[in-house]
């Protein structure tokens, strides 16, 4: 196989798995960026954490994957991306680690200060990957 084949295939996978992930991810960042608007009671944030929740460890795996893949097999680009990129990527995984703390820690306590704290943090989280994903 030559060198030209492998790397339209590469192309073809590397851009298939961006798709994936923004795709699926997609669905998790616009629930997150309702959530506080349409979730009014704990019944509601079940709904809506159940919906998400099929989607919600894959969409991180296809991350890492989709970061992988850019290491592996296009070295030039990773090491551009994360040059030049280097604050929007380290405030996008910040964004992440609020919105994955919001979601998964909000029943751990039934107070109404930490609910209202992890609902925002859920939401804030999206609204900053969804702005900084442009």
């Amino acid at each position: 196989m030559s060198h030209d084949t492998l790397a339209i295939i590469w192309f073809g996978l590397w851009g298939l798995i961006w798709t994936v992930y923004f795709i699926l991810d997609g669905y998790t960042l616009g629930t997150g960026m309702l959530f506080p608007f349409i979730a009014k009671n704990r019944q509601e944030r079940n709904q809506l954490q159940e919906a998400v929740g099929p989607f919600w460890g894959g969409n991180e795996v296809w991350l890492i994957t989709a970061g992988g893949a850019t290491f592996a097999a296009f070295p030039a680009v990773y090491a551009d991306m994360f040059s030049f990129l280097y604050t929007p990527l380290f405030l996008v995984l910040i964004a992440l680690f609020i919105r994955a703390i919001g979601l998964e820690f909000m029943h751990k306590d039934d107070n109404p200060l930490w609910q209202a704290a992890c609902k925002w943090g859920f939401f804030n989280g999206s609204f900053l990957i969804a702005s900084y994903s442009e």
